[in-house]
């Protein structure tokens, strides 16, 4: 059954009060299809079909709801119902929540939140947005080195059941410094009576909470790890990072990277919630930057009037070098640009890229120069001096655009800015005013104009 169809058959269950028939679909379904079918729902009908929810599922289902809809039923809830979801929630999924809240809406979410949990909701709320802390949750396992394994495994079995893991335990002492990593495998398969610290594993990898979340993502990738522990300069364990929370992460930066190469401003919102002014403001500034340093093109060909006049064939050309130019300079621009995000290219790797990029540069240069001179013999048929020009403009613009596109990502992030910022609109715009240069500077030599 597609999902229209099950939103369809609820609404319709809805209208005719089938409350038993309705708890027993959704105790069969997983929280995150609840939260896409209700979504779909009449804004009347949502908050009637949230409160049939079996409570054990509400409040997960309650976290994958989008911002708006949380909204909508925080506004509907009374204080009752708004204070059991919230206790419900894991306390990242709280902090997500707030960050996308109206003020008042904020206010009254505190409210409802008990002494602790608005202390672990404010201390992450403190964290710089793109720190390891703006994304951890407080809610772990932790255990104490002495306890032998039966015991870890009722502490466990006591307190697991609010923590967003238990796969994952961390063994601290009294003062939370983080002394091993134990997991419930480790645990299975040890005796009864060992101890935690005889089990535990000490080469321990962790982050700091102000810590790029970038960096972040890497760690859990490259290590395959589930979760990961954040401590603070103390070395004392504050929380944990979690693969789903990576997994957000690697979706924000894909977008924000994806409109930054656009020339977009970047924005927390998903389309469908941009207002037509705010992805105005969001274009604009971009279009106009790009349409002025776009003029130096029109000026370089205004300064070589007279050479077109007298070769009027050489402005046909034109627009296949422009953008032959800028395809190279994106093409080498997106892959750094790639691998910067991944952590693969770094800035002592700057001379190596370049080399390889030149030898790349000559072949396609070379490859393109060679199609393009059979093409102006043969198709246009235009003469030998001309096609010269032409093609060797063509092998040089490649070169040069090359160069230029796997260079200024590089130096970008190493001057501090967001590498993704040098990619196909501003690499083009430089590689147009460079390619026609090279086009003028060889026309001029070997026609002598």
């Amino acid at each position: 059954m597609s999902e229209i169809i099950k939103t369809e058959e609820i609404s319709e269950l809805l209208k005719n009060r089938k409350i038993h028939q309705l708890r027993e679909i959704f105790s069969e379904m997983n929280e995150v299809d609840i939260a896409s079918i209700l979504e779909e729902l009449p804004a009347e009908q949502l908050p009637i079909a949230f409160r049939i929810l079996p409570k054990e599922i509400a409040a997960d289902a309650f976290s994958y709801f989008t911002p708006e809809t949380q909204e909508e039923l925080i506004k509907a809830f009374s204080d009752r119902e708004l204070a059991y979801v919230i206790d419900n929630l894991f306390v990242d999924d709280t902090v997500d929540m707030i960050e996308e809240m109206p003020a008042n809406v904020v206010k009254r979410i505190l409210k409802h939140t008990d002494p602790e949990t608005r202390k672990q909701i404010n201390e992450i709320l403190q964290y710089p947005k793109d720190s390891a802390g703006s994304i951890m949750t407080t809610e772990y396992v932790r255990l104490q080195e002495d306890l032998t394994v039966e015991q870890a495994f009722k502490r466990i079995k006591s307190t697991g059941v609010e923590k967003e893991t238990i796969y994952t335990c961390y063994v601290t002492n009294n003062k939370k410094e983080i002394l091993g990593i134990v997991t419930v495998k480790d645990m299975l398969f040890a005796n009864s009576d060992d101890l935690i610290k005889d089990i535990m594993e000490t080469n321990i990898i962790y982050v700091n909470t102000l810590d790029d979340r970038e960096d972040v993502v890497h760690i859990l990738e490259k290590y395959n790890f589930i979760a990961l522990p954040v401590v603070d300069k103390e070395l004392r364990l504050v929380g944990i990072i979690t693969f789903d929370d990576a997994m957000d992460v690697i979706r924000n930066e894909n977008t924000e990277d994806l409109e930054v190469m656009n020339a977009i401003t970047p924005t927390d919102k998903p389309y469908m919630r941009t207002t037509v002014v705010e992805t105005y403001k969001k274009r604009i500034p971009w279009l106009l930057i790009l349409m002025i340093s776009a003029t130096f093109t029109g000026a370089i060909i205004s300064h070589y009037e007279e050479a077109l006049g007298a070769y009027v064939i050489l402005t046909a050309y034109i627009p296949m070098l422009m953008d032959t130019g800028g395809n190279a300079g994106s093409q080498a621009s997106v892959t750094i640009v790639r691998g910067i995000s991944l952590g693969e290219i770094e800035f002592k790797n700057i001379f190596k890229i370049q080399r390889k990029e030149f030898i790349v540069s000559i072949l396609c240069g070379v490859t393109l120069g060679l199609a393009n001179l059979a093409k102006l013999l043969f198709f246009d048929r235009v003469g030998i001096t001309i096609a010269l020009v032409v093609c060797l403009t063509l092998v040089a613009t490649v070169i040069v655009a090359k160069f230029v596109g796997c260079t200024l990502p590089i130096v970008a992030k190493k001057i501090g800015f967001d590498p993704a910022v040098m990619a196909s609109p501003f690499i083009t715009t430089i590689v147009d005013a460079i390619s026609l240069l090279i086009y003028f500077q060889f026309a001029s030599h070997i026609l002598h104009i």
